[in-house]
């Protein structure tokens, strides 16, 4: 039967038809696992990498799938359906990493466990996940400890953001497992991390869109106030770039930019408050990013689309950004970035 004309229909309606259309599509497809979608994308998929994308929800379910399977597309398209969830769940987090390597999860006693990556449930493009409490059961956590982020590849120390916004520092030989890096009861659990050289510079961003740059150098191992918050901000995460380089920032509704440094003038100091980076109502991704990256993006009713970095037009300037998915009755709920050198 010929797909009736939808013009005029409210959006939200679409969004659902859409959705029916991704769980349709998930029941008639092949073994293989590879959406129609994907292959009828733009671009080629890439070469048989072991590289994966690991895609966590919001209620803790977790998969991995190859990045090979994710196939290119333009910027602002719609992307494919990805991690089968129920309707009160959403991706919450996408990670990139090597199927032969590990990922440090950072919790809020500040404590460091290690998940190899070959654990993590191996499933289709649109697919169901596994409980990320399956991983953690031979960790030994206490009742009240619990995940809040993780870090993939490799870097010379951790720069450790926390929630009040101080900024902390650890060499790459603290990170054992089961390593507590710092006593938050003194300071206080962390939020956010990242890999850095130790001789680049962090950026901070907010949900409000503000962001601050300052030296690594300048962050003491004790804990450094990175950033002043205005009462109805919330800290969003951190980066280390290069005074060179530019960060990725992702609004909700599927708008962002890549924000060049040499535009963004550093504080002398770590402690300031935040400059417009984005202008956005929500700022919820953001990642340091060059021309040949590829970006991923999930929306709340699990749809993925991934895309060259260089499709963005890197601004120096505050801006509200360009479209980088197309989104109807939803939003952007997570970004992932592929580093390619």
């Amino acid at each position: 039967m010929e797909k009736p004309d939808l013009t005029g229909i409210n959006s939200e309606v679409l969004a659902y038809i859409e959705y029916l259309e991704g769980k349709l599509a998930n029941t008639k497809r092949p073994s293989s696992g590879r959406s129609s979608a994907s292959v009828s994308a733009s671009e080629p998929t890439e070469p048989e990498t072991t590289m994966q994308v690991i895609t966590i929800s919001q209620n803790g379910m977790i998969k991995r799938t190859a990045r090979h399977h994710y196939a290119r597309q333009k910027r602002a398209g719609m992307g494919v359906f990805e991690l089968d969830l129920p309707e009160d769940d959403r991706p919450a987090k996408i990670i990139l990493a090597d199927e032969q390597s590990e990922l440090i999860a950072l919790t809020n006693f500040a404590r460091v466990y290690k998940i190899p990556v070959a654990q993590i449930h191996e499933a289709a493009v649109r697919a169901k996940g596994t409980p990320l409490a399956d991983l953690y059961r031979s960790f030994g956590m206490h009742e009240k400890e619990h995940v809040v982020t993780f870090l993939a590849g490799s870097g010379n120390q951790i720069a450790i953001l926390t929630e009040k916004g101080y900024a902390i520092t650890r060499n790459k030989n603290f990170l054992k497992n089961g390593a507590i890096l710092y006593d938050v009861n003194t300071i206080e659990p962390p939020m956010a991390a990242c890999w850095s050289t130790g001789q680049d510079e962090l950026f901070i961003g907010t949900k409000n869109g503000l962001g601050i740059r300052f030296s690594t150098k300048q962050v003491s191992s004790r804990g450094t106030s990175a950033i002043r918050l205005d009462a109805d901000d919330e800290l969003l995460g951190i980066a280390a770039v290069e005074p060179n380089g530019g960060v990725l920032l992702v609004s909700d509704d599927g708008r962002g930019t890549i924000r060049l440094m040499e535009g963004f003038r550093p504080n002398k100091s770590p402690g300031g408050g935040g400059k417009v980076a984005l202008k956005a109502e929500k700022m919820v991704g953001m990642a340091a990013a060059n021309p040949a990256d590829d970006i991923f993006i999930a929306s709340a009713l699990s749809k993925m689309i991934r895309f060259n970095a260089g499709d963005i037009p890197a601004k120096t300037g505050a801006v509200q950004g360009v479209h980088l998915m197309s989104l109807r009755a939803d939003e952007v709920s997570a970004v992932g970035l592929a580093k390619f050198s």
